[in-house]
């Protein structure tokens, strides 16, 4: 419930943004339980040792059997059988490894898997996390009376969500309640501007959408960590989200301009569809009029927002004012700052003054919103509200509503069929009861000795940081001296917090002690875990900082840095294979969770979290020096994956600037794993899997690849090129490893192979 809209996150897979953002976009897929094939599997497999042996060798190419030695200790355990035959299923030995690697890593497992007709994109990632939905599922359908209080309601508000024949007997009633609460949508509403304009203001709707609906609108105005002082809470001013995913959707032409008119259509349906159920004599052309309208000041609003490559260099947005300065710079003609803030506040019996400090990240929109607001009349100011109030709402209510985005979707995500409605509310309820949803994970699939390999895995990557800036001649010793402070400040959380499992510790059920779930209104149990999770947010501002509560839940398959409190997290639901398992050869470890680890510790370093020191304050501790050599290092990056074309998404170049963070987190994060498993050969040796003809080197390259096999839509990789600060999916692996010496070394690459270039960029 937790709101982390600027939070700084980034994270090893999606977007660096909020976890709603995460859980909403996530693509959508249905198999069967991996941990539960594996396991059939290994057992199979170990009846048939040799069957497999024999057939992998067949699979494997001649040109593959200069690689190894026939010397080599061959694991033949169950887990090493198992992770062996993954391994030949998604390659493609038939490609040239020096030439593409992503083919030859993946391209067996793009042959087998199409995108379903649910998902955007398909991936490993996606794999994984729909197996945990299936085991979330079997928890939260499972009724025990003995289950304590969070566990109680978090099985009430899943089934509450998959009541559809509730939800489709209620049809549009809640949704026409929620509006008449806001004071009506003039689109739908008769005589709106006699009776409802006169008392009409900004100041008074924007607080009761903040608060009540989690929904900020115009201006974005949130509590959040002080950058300069990360032992503080803050009030927070920001450009505010969009309707739509990108800037690019409301302006350019091409797939973008059908998207546009697509988003029109639904505003559209949805209106007309309020309008009928309220019996209102309105005319269509009116409807459509008003709505295009909409549609035309958050254009302008969109135009006015900072690009995601003007908004890169977080040291520039950061402006720290009070709002009494807030005022003066930016009165928006007559915009009442304080009145709002204080608005907001109140909601949790906060009261702010004039000299309340504010940090503000968006000086040019609010100076280009003064020019903006003016030109429209206050019912289309309330018609865009509602409509960003509504658009959230439409999943939670009946078919007629789901069908009218049904023409959007497809358009933005090239989708054509709605997922399961449990996997919906699978998702739906882990991100909002994450501690107790994760408990229940927790307990029925998590190994709990993961969390001391993964901590082991830590320390050993953390050892090679150190180690590995010696090597630095870009780099003056001061700098060093403070980046090895840093790596060693750097906290860790992995599985999930020890609380949750604790059956005697009342923590757990306190944390969802406010709220009160009914099984047959999941539209107003929605509601109120809006209004809870926005004033806990708010009720910070005031509150001391906790450096050790979970930013995330266990239930997650993603993995996260967090430059403000210099921490790394790793949930539990990440720790499984193909990236982590205790009965699966190290080289796999290393180049699955161990290259996650790395990542996640290089971006305390990268262009982003450089700039915060070891206690998350921004502060600039680099000097001159160093500083320069790691802008000049950066911008060979840059210029690396900016030349990347993607044929999926039109020809469109990644954009090397948006996904520096990223690539840098990649490149380092491969070596520095690379580093630490050769560390641990030299103590335990050499061991090869069965049937791969390939040494325990090209194994850790050959499963880091794999970690990234996927495929998007075209619809959908339009939009990540433009939204999405990591490189599409190829790139992270071919970009990482033509810059490094050790995989052409291993593969035996000629220096002029596409993945040996005769130059590479290297950061640390």
């Amino acid at each position: 419930m937790e709101d982390q809209t600027k939070f700084q996150i980034v994270t090893i897979m999606g977007k660096s943004e909020s976890q709603m953002d995460i859980v909403e976009k996530s693509t959508k897929l249905m198999k069967k339980s991996w941990t539960i094939i594996e396991i059939a599997l290994s057992a199979l497999l170990l009846l048939m040792t040799s069957t497999v042996v024999v057939l992998a060798v067949l699979y494997t190419t001649q040109r593959d059997k200069q690689f190894s030695s026939s010397t080599d200790k061959v694991c033949m355990t169950a887990g090493c059988v198992a992770a062996a035959a993954r391994l030949i299923q998604n390659m493609d030995a038939s490609a040239s490894p020096c030439e593409d690697f992503y083919k030859y890593a993946c391209g067996g497992w793009l042959n087998r898997h199409i995108i379903p007709e649910t998902s955007s994109g398909y991936s490993i990632f996606d794999i994984v996390t729909f197996e945990l939905e299936i085991v979330l599922k079997g928890v939260l359908e499972r009724p025990d009376d003995r289950d304590r209080d969070a566990y109680q309601k978090a099985k009430q508000l899943y089934k509450s969500c998959v009541n559809d024949s509730l939800i489709a007997r209620r049809d549009s009633e809640p949704l026409l309640n929620l509006l008449d609460a806001v004071g009506g949508w003039p689109v739908t509403t008769p005589d709106w501007d006699a009776t409802q304009e006169p008392g009409w203001s900004l100041e008074s709707m924007l607080p009761q959408l903040t608060t009540n609906y989690s929904r900020r609108v115009i201006v974005d105005i949130f509590v959040c960590t002080d950058d300069r002082n990360s032992s503080r809470y803050i009030i927070c001013i920001d450009q505010p989200g969009l309707g739509m995913p990108s800037r690019d959707y409301y302006f350019r032409d091409g797939n973008f301009r059908r998207v546009r008119e697509a988003y029109l259509q639904f505003m559209i349906s949805i209106a007309k569809l309020i309008r009928d159920d309220r019996n209102i004599t309105k005319n269509d052309t009116f409807v459509e009029e008003e709505m295009m309208t909409v549609l035309e000041l958050e254009c302008e609003m969109a135009n006015a927002t900072a690009t995601p490559e003007e908004r890169h260099d977080i040291t520039q947005l950061y402006n720290k004012m009070t709002l009494a300065e807030l005022q003066t710079k930016f009165d928006l003609r007559g915009f009442n700052w304080l009145q709002i803030i204080q608005g907001i506040m109140s909601s949790v019996d906060i009261e702010v003054h004039p000299e309340e400090e504010v940090v503000v990240y968006a000086i040019e929109y609010l100076q280009k919103l003064k020019q903006i607001l003016p030109k429209y009349s206050k019912s289309t100011l309330q018609n865009y509200l509602v409509w960003r109030l509504v658009v959230d709402h439409v999943t939670n209510l009946s078919r007629r509503f789901k069908d009218a985005q049904t023409s959007y979707v497809k358009a933005l995500y090239g989708t054509t069929v709605e997922d399961a409605r449990w996997r919906e509310c699978a998702r739906y309820t882990n991100f909002n009861m994450r501690n107790a949803v994760g408990a229940l994970y927790v307990r029925e699939a998590f190994n709990g000795d993961s969390k001391k390999m993964v901590k082991d895995l830590i320390d050993k990557i953390r050892e090679v940081f150190i180690e590995t800036l010696d090597e630095l001649e870009w780099m003056d010793p001061v700098s060093k001296q403070k980046a090895q402070e840093k790596v060693m400040a750097i906290k860790e959380q992995i599985g999930y917090p020890d609380y949750i499992l604790e059956e005697d510790n009342p923590r757990l059920d306190r944390e969802y002690a406010h709220l009160n779930f009914s099984e047959t209104k999941y539209f107003e149990n929605n509601l109120e875990i809006l209004k809870a999770g926005a004033q806990k947010v708010l009720r910070k501002l005031r509150e001391q900082m906790d450096q050790n509560i979970w930013m995330i839940g266990a239930a997650i398959v993603n993995a996260f840095y967090s430059p403000n409190r210099n921490l790394i997290v790793f949930p539990a639901a990440i720790l499984q294979p193909p990236f982590f398992s205790k009965h699966q050869h190290q080289a796999l470890n290393f180049g699955g969770i161990g290259m996650v680890i790395a990542h996640e510790i290089i971006h305390g370093f990268d262009d982003n979290g450089r700039n915060f020191d070891k206690d998350g304050n921004l502060y600039d501790w680099w000097s001159n020096f160093s500083a320069t050599h790691f802008k000049d290092r950066s911008r060979c990056i840059v210029n690396q994956y900016g030349n990347y074309t993607w044929d999926l998404a039109g020809g469109q170049n990644v954009s090397g600037i948006n996904t520096l963070s990223e690539n840098i987190a990649d490149n380092g994060g491969i070596r520095q794993a690379y580093k630490a498993y050769m560390k641990w050969v030299k103590r335990r040796g050499e061991v090869k899997l069965p049937g791969l003809n390939l040494t325990h080197k090209q194994l850790f390259f050959l499963n880091f690849a794999q970690v990234w096999c996927g495929s998007y839509r075209p619809e959908y990789a339009s939009q990540v090129i433009k939204t999405e600060v990591h490189t599409p999916l190829k790139f992270r692996v071919i970009g990482s490893l033509q810059n490094f010496e050790a995989f052409a070394e291993a593969f035996q690459c000629s220096r002029g192979n596409a993945m040996h270039p005769a130059k590479k960029c290297r950061v640390w």
